[in-house]
């Protein structure tokens, strides 16, 4: 006899064998079969094959997430590997993305989707393999919040445009640590050549900056559909780190948007200025173009079918091509697949927008990195020579002055017994390394940074405010490219060393989530409303600097436990930094 229990049995059957195939196959096994099966279901029945998971309707589907409850102070709710546009495959490869359309489906918004294809260089939590099938977006709110609209804060990732993921940053520890409720948003844009392939023949294709373009479609779809997950679309921060902190930069340097995508930013390790950006024309693009498409076998067609050449290929060429390209310009010298000007995103060299004034005028926070140099420059460098060689290569355009200059602000150990580059450390390095990491951390981070705070507070009303990371993680890396990233999430990597380093990380995830919420870091107390009051940055001499983890070096072996965070005179680097900034707009 069937009982109720056993028919259930039965109607499950299907979806078990589905989810448990989504579990352990291919990412690209787990979209259309379960959406189109579970759609047909009842509503009960759906309820009880998700375990009333939340769910949230959009006009693209239903997505149906999971509660997050693991080291969380406030259990979060996460929607991930949502579609935010249609696959950028087959035709649709190497072309502008496309919005997703309507429809009745349910989807399994329980997993990050396949991150876009790059080099990866460390494994990445969540990571489900990549694919061109990437376009996804990931939603966190606070469980439970009603009918209320929060703030929102999206994040943009980073990894020098050819590499990361949106689940690299642990966005659900920064919500459900927040003393007030917001809305965070995490997504994939595509990358490397897929995404940055700059050159004539991509401007006649209509198809620069692609990775730029995904950001853009994925802020419209935040515009969209954010206010059925509890958010306020005209509470918009943007914040992201490097790559994603450019990218940042660039979208508020374009007032000519015609819609108000976001409301205020953090700017992490980047900046429009930082190295030079290129016309699509580049003598360097057009090398590096023939380069891969040389390596995709499709060097030798008419280049009126070179994209069609393209779009023809396995995703492996295309992925083998971008990295083979990218790996030869790898570390520091000239990467491949960048953004670039193409006279509609980034209209002009970016120093010149900022002198035009005509940019987004909204609340910044920005900041660098002590040792933003360590992980791009040759680590065995030992010769005088080799340095001075080492910026001729990377900046062809200075002129031989320049790079005398530039000798002269890093003073040469082995010329000069008081050099602060003087190697003491017991660690295998050059004689050369310390003093090539920092000229170039100034170059490509610090300098841009402060070149922006300096820009922006005196250009606008709405406050800057600017910040040094300089807790030192490592003996060799320092205070390294990236390093806050854990902390800002209030990350239990980091909680769980030391009450200092909780101390730091409650004190930095304080500021950015007061920030997120109110366009103020000093607005909401909380558990550190004793931290101190983060003054707005003045491009002036008397300008002020937040400055995090000073004097502490725990997690590089030392026992110094240092100051949590600070108000400090801005005179680090200015020298240095006055020099960068006169060569922002000289082509590299």
């Amino acid at each position: 006899m069937l009982t109720f229990s056993r028919l259930l049995k039965l109607a499950l059957l299907p979806v078990t064998i589905l989810l448990g195939v989504q579990q352990y196959a291919l990412p690209s096994l787990n979209t259309f079969h379960i959406q189109s099966y579970i759609s047909r279901l009842p509503v009960k029945l759906q309820d009880v094959i998700f375990f009333n998971r939340p769910r949230v309707v959009l006009p693209q589907g239903t997505v149906v997430g999971i509660t997050i409850r693991e080291t969380l102070k406030i259990p979060v709710d996460g929607f991930r590997g949502i579609p935010y546009a249609l696959p950028p495959v087959g035709d649709r490869r190497f072309r502008r993305a496309e919005p997703i359309g309507a429809s009745d489906d349910v989807f399994d918004a329980s997993r990050f989707g396949p991150r876009c294809p790059g080099k990866q260089l460390l494994p990445t939590p969540g990571d489900t393999g990549g694919s061109e099938d990437c376009m996804t977006v990931n939603i966190f709110r606070p469980h439970g919040i009603g009918n209320k609209l929060f703030p929102v804060a999206i994040y943009v990732h980073g990894g020098a445009y050819n590499r990361g993921t949106a689940s690299t940053h642990y966005t659900a520890s920064m919500v459900g640590w927040s003393e007030q409720p917001f809305i965070a948003v995490t997504f994939n844009y595509r990358l490397g050549a897929l995404g940055f392939l700059p050159s004539t023949t991509t401007a006649q294709e209509g198809v620069l900056n692609l990775g730029l373009h995904d950001q853009l479609l994925l802020f419209k779809w935040v515009q969209d559909n954010i206010e059925a997950f509890g958010g306020d679309p005209s509470q918009v921060t943007l914040f992201g780190l490097s790559a994603g902190a450019h990218s940042i930069a660039h979208h508020v340097m374009n007032a000519d948007l015609g819609t108000t995508f976001f409301h205020r930013a953090i700017i992490e390790s980047g900046a429009a200025t930082s190295r030079a950006v290129h016309p699509y024309d580049a003598e360097l693009h057009q090398d590096q173009f023939r380069e891969f498409i040389d390596a995709a076998d499709c060097g030798e067609v008419d280049p009126s079918v070179v994209f069609t050449c393209l779009r023809q290929k396995p995703e492996s060429t295309i992925t083998n091509a971008s990295v083979a390209v990218f790996d030869r310009y790898n570390p520091s010298v000239r990467w491949a697949f960048q953004p670039v000007i193409d006279g509609e995103l980034i209209k002009q060299r970016p120093i010149d927008t900022w002198k035009s004034g005509n940019w987004n005028r909204i609340p910044i926070v920005t900041g660098f990195n002590t040792n933003e140099g360590t992980y791009y420059v040759p680590r065995s460098m030992s010769k005088s020579e080799e340095f001075t060689d080492f910026f001729r290569a990377l900046l062809p355009a200075y002129s031989e002055t320049d790079i005398q200059k530039i000798d002269q602000l890093y003073p040469d150990p082995a010329k000069d017994f008081t050099s602060p580059y003087t190697e003491s450390r017991d660690i295998s390095v050059g004689p050369q390394y310390k003093r090539v990491e920092a000229a170039y951390g100034h170059y490509a981070y610090a300098c841009p940074v402060r070149h922006t705070a300096n820009l922006a507070s005196a250009g606008q009303e709405p406050p800057v405010f600017l910040y040094q990371w300089a807790l030192n993680k490592t003996v060799q890396g320092g205070a390294n490219h990236g390093d806050q990233m854990v902390y800002e999430t209030f990350n239990p990597e980091v909680r769980s060393i030391s009450h200092s380093q909780e101390e730091i990380a409650g004190t930095l995830h304080a500021y950015f989530t007061s920030f997120i919420v109110s366009g103020d870091p000093n607005a909401v107390p909380g558990v550190y409303g004793k931290r101190s009051t983060w003054e707005p940055y003045n491009a002036s001499p008397a300008g002020r600097i937040m400055v995090f983890g000073d004097g502490n070096d725990e997690r590089a072996g030392g026992n110094g436990v240092g100051i949590a965070a600070q108000m400090m005179n801005d005179d680090w680097s200015r020298k240095e930094c006055d020099f960068w900034w006169t060569k922002s707009g000289v082509s590299d």
